[in-house]
């Protein structure tokens, strides 16, 4: 089985989603050996790029042949009409005997499902976390400087990123809006004939 992640940009989310969907595939979907795969080429160049429907259809015609799942991955950013546009362009794909298309926003970014698979400083509130729009900023950054782990170009990224997907089931359980939904959907989409 190959999945190719899609992220809105790659330069980050290349370190945090990899793992998270390793994790999710193995001891959720009980595919140990999924292939999974952060398209970087093209780079979708944000997520008003990652919306367009010939953007997507172009990276889908590039690796169709060699994908089973595509995974759009965009954030939310507090945009509450983001849902129906990716339902929109789940629609155009139109799932083939191929592959599978599936897209999800992150409430309200990536960094909030990494952020669910850790232990959050003693002062840190979960209810606030998932209220906040820049969660990169208020509450990822700070667990990064608190936790003084920046090494170079994208350290944080992976080292948080590879601690949190041990706690699959509850970054399932803590996101149950996005990623809890994505994790069903696969695993309503494996189990067809």
């Amino acid at each position: 089985m190959h999945i190719l992640i899609m992220p809105e940009d790659f330069r980050h989310d290349q370190y945090l989603l990899p793992p998270l969907f390793a994790s999710l595939f193995r001891r959720h979907l009980r595919l140990p050996r999924a292939k999974i795969v952060v398209c970087q080429n093209p780079k979708l160049g944000g997520v008003g790029e990652a919306l367009k429907r010939a953007k997507i259809q172009a990276v889908v015609e590039r690796y169709q042949y060699r994908t089973d799942i595509f995974i759009l991955c965009v954030d939310r950013d507090g945009d509450t009409a983001r849902r129906g546009a990716l339902d929109a362009l789940e629609s155009h794909m139109q799932n083939t005997n191929r592959f599978f298309f599936l897209a999800e926003n992150a409430w309200e970014e990536i960094e909030t499902w990494i952020l669910a698979g850790l232990d959050l400083p003693k002062d840190g509130n979960w209810a606030d976390v998932r209220a906040a729009i820049h969660v990169k900023e208020e509450y990822f950054d700070q667990l990064v400087k608190m936790r003084d782990i920046y090494a170079g170009p994208g350290r944080e990224h992976k080292d948080l990123g590879r601690e949190a997907t041990w706690r699959i089931a509850r970054i399932r359980q803590l996101c149950p809006e996005d990623f809890g939904t994505l994790s069903q959907r696969l695993g309503c989409l494996l189990s067809l004939p």
